[in-house]
């Protein structure tokens, strides 16, 4: 099964953060009941940011840096628990809130006991890049605050199509693109799980190259290789682009790049095998110089059992 808010990248980083906390905050919510409390995790920095003396809604918020509805929300529901309750104000217009006692017995628990066993837990996740990232969350806020989502949105042009050559970090994105494509429309065969799970030794090293598409705001969004299978002789395979990049005529840019690295590789002759369903890759494929060729089929097809569309690059060969 696919993961959606993975694929979409940076594009999708607040789902993919709120779906991050839901995991946290959901075993948060078991420990907070283990230990006998009723509330949930959201009240926890009240209850801290309250341990310091009483607040106004406009205080909390600020110091929690979440809205003024949420701080209002949280308030209430704690309220109804009578772990807060409003305080004297010198100003009736001002709404102070604070502990009540068993809010500062609820607050003394979850500081001496909770909050240390949750740390630790959060501490475990992170183990050995627990500053840096704290650091880099630290780094994305100070961002948004001098401008949001939306502001950087409105100036931002998504035309800059660029490509990344090979490197083992970017190993996964030439699996899971591939592996994601072929299992939609056909299964993975043995050829494709060896050079899928070892692209270094089965394509690289012999000789040949793999190429990525990355698409501003979306990240790595398709991959294509070159497999040397001759003296200069070159298959371009494992060609896929992930759904986040429909209509960036990213796979376009991609086969491109990747007919004229065969160019300078010497590529002949450059081939590649399909099957007819592949309709759409197919046209591309035509458009950009590819025919259809039996000889290809009688030399090479049987390498997959998929494989009933054969075709060798012929534009600019003479």
């Amino acid at each position: 099964m696919r993961d959606v808010i993975a694929d979409m990248g940076p594009a999708f980083l607040g789902s993919r953060l709120k779906r991050l906390a839901e995991k946290m905050q959901a075993g948060a919510m078991s420990t907070i009941a283990d230990a006998g409390l009723a509330m949930q995790p959201g009240h926890m920095a009240v209850l801290a940011a309250l341990r310091a003396g009483p607040m106004t809604i406009g205080q909390l918020a600020e110091t929690i840096g979440i809205s003024q509805p949420g701080v209002t929300r949280s308030v209430g529901q704690l309220g109804n628990l009578g772990i807060l309750a409003d305080a004297p104000a010198a100003d009736q217009r001002t709404r102070l809130v604070e502990l009540t006692e068993a809010g500062r017995a609820a607050a003394h628990q979850a500081a001496s006991d909770l909050w240390p066993r949750i740390g630790m837990a959060a501490q475990e996740l992170l183990d050995g890049f627990e500053d840096r990232f704290m650091a880099q969350i630290a780094a994305i806020e100070r961002a948004l605050d001098e401008a949001s989502i939306a502001e950087r949105a409105a100036r931002a042009r998504p035309d800059g199509l660029r490509l990344r050559e090979f490197s083992d970090d970017l190993a996964r994105d030439f699996h899971d693109i591939n592996a994601q494509w072929i299992n939609a429309m056909f299964s993975l065969e043995a050829t494709d799980r060896e050079v899928l799970e070892n692209p270094r030794a089965r394509i690289i090293e012999p000789g040949g190259a793999i190429l990525f598409v990355e698409a501003p705001g979306l990240g790595v969004v398709g991959t294509c290789a070159l497999q040397k299978t001759g003296a200069s002789s070159f298959e371009l395979t494992k060609m896929g682009v992930r759904e986040s990049a429909r209509g960036l005529k990213a796979g376009e840019f991609l086969l491109d790049a990747m007919i004229a690295r065969a160019g300078e590789m010497g590529a002949d002759p450059l081939y590649l095998l399909t099957n007819r369903k592949c309709a759409a890759a197919i046209h591309l494929y035509e458009k950009l110089g590819f025919t259809h060729d039996a000889e290809i089929m009688a030399s090479y097809g049987a390498r997959y059992a998929r494989c009933d569309v054969a075709m060798r690059y012929t534009a600019g060969v003479a």
